[in-house]
């Protein structure tokens, strides 16, 4: 709230310079803001009494803006890889699939190892486990299980991140 929209009957005042101007009416904090040709902006409105300021509202604005940009770009997107197998899934094939989840991993990416059972494979369920448990270990140097496996339908899902 800026300037006439704010209807409180009391406010605690801070200079354009930092400065404390103590607290009163939100009338008088208007008038010393009009005096000094800036806006009275709120800027803690759950504080009792609401705390307002006198600044130049457009540059408060861009400061903001600017520093939303700033937090933007520093912060990563982590992306959620999938790396689909099957219960009898080849030793080179496994290998491959096993490099794919190392260049995700050393990217910073997440990687979703699904295990999927079509038909009768779900008869063996329990014994495919250990596909999971060695691709685990053939990443486990650069790999830490954040989700261990389990079982979603007829996928058996676990999730492995980066090691810190």
């Amino acid at each position: 709230m800026i300037n006439e929209q704010i209807r409180d009957r009391e406010v605690r005042l801070i200079g354009e310079n930092g400065e404390q101007l103590g607290i009163m009416s939100a009338k008088e904090a208007y008038k010393l803001a009009q005096e000094a040709e800036l806006d009275l902006v709120k800027i803690a409105p759950n504080a009792k009494p609401p705390v307002c300021k006198i600044i130049d509202y457009g540059k408060y604005r861009y400061e903001q803006a600017r520093k939303e940009k700033e937090a933007r770009k520093k912060q990563k997107i982590i992306e959620v890889k999938e790396v689909r197998l099957s219960p009898n899934i080849e030793e080179n094939d496994l290998n491959t699939k096993a490099n794919n989840a190392r260049k995700f991993l050393t990217k910073g990416d997440k990687v979703k190892v699904s295990l999927r059972f079509r038909g009768r494979e779900m008869a063996h369920v329990a014994t495919s486990k250990h596909v999971l448990d060695d691709f685990a270990k053939m990443l486990e140097d650069v790999a830490v299980i954040d989700k261990p496996a389990k079982m979603e339908g007829r996928t058996m899902t676990m999730f492995l991140t980066e090691k810190r």
